[in-house]
């Protein structure tokens, strides 16, 4: 995404259609289950793009009011860590959350490894 941002501040016409169906995309996503769970609390953002993308999170909450979403702009420049980036009066919270992939593949990776060697020990006395 860093690239096609880039690529659109340099005035890159194909980077910026990719960039509007990209995020045209994730809106047709939140609309959709928004409708399908008959509601939205709240609205997350994270992962590498959901959390890096200042440009994203701007262009998928814009023209969201309808759902109950109000952006702050101010607070999704100035993120750090867990942060709203709704405005104070948004009936919907604009979360942006990072996350630890690393940290949860490792995590993954002990258990997977723990229980193969439980298995095994246990295969090995009978």
């Amino acid at each position: 995404m860093r690239e096609i941002e880039e690529a659109i501040a340099e005035g890159n016409k194909k980077a910026k259609y990719a960039f509007d169906v990209f995020t045209y995309r994730i809106k047709k996503y939140v609309g959709a289950y928004t409708a399908a769970m008959g509601g939205l609390d709240a609205l997350v953002f994270t992962g590498g793009i959901g959390e890096n993308s200042v440009m994203v999170r701007k262009d998928v909450c814009t023209n969201m009011e309808f759902l109950g979403i109000k952006f702050d702009e101010f607070a999704n420049q100035n993120v750090n860590g867990e942060c709203s980036i709704s405005s104070s009066d948004s009936k919907v919270n604009v979360l942006r959350i990072p996350t630890n992939e690393e940290l949860v593949i490792a995590l993954d990776t002990e258990l997977i490894v723990t229980e193969q060697l439980t298995l095994e020990k246990t295969t090995s006395v009978n």
